[in-house]
């Protein structure tokens, strides 16, 4: 009767634990999800000097140097 007792609670308390877990993994992927979806993979000469930045054509990649925007691509 015992035994029942105590396998009953360590079954109740791994299936709480393994909610857990996914729902962790589930909150971790949205996050990973929203940070891949923010932010544009250019900007616009006017938007990096509103942001703060200096658009650098001369450099390779294009880049917005400092800002809001710095090291993205400038189109």
């Amino acid at each position: 009767m015992r035994i029942r007792r105590i396998l009953a609670a360590v079954s109740a308390t791994a299936a709480l634990a393994g909610l857990g877990l996914a729902g962790a993994a589930a909150a971790a992927t949205a996050a990973t999800a929203a940070t891949a979806q923010g932010a544009p993979s250019y900007v616009t000469p006017s938007q990096c000097e509103e942001g703060g930045g200096t658009p650098r054509i001369d450099l390779p990649g294009n880049p917005c140097k400092g800002g809001k925007y710095d090291g993205q691509s400038v189109d």
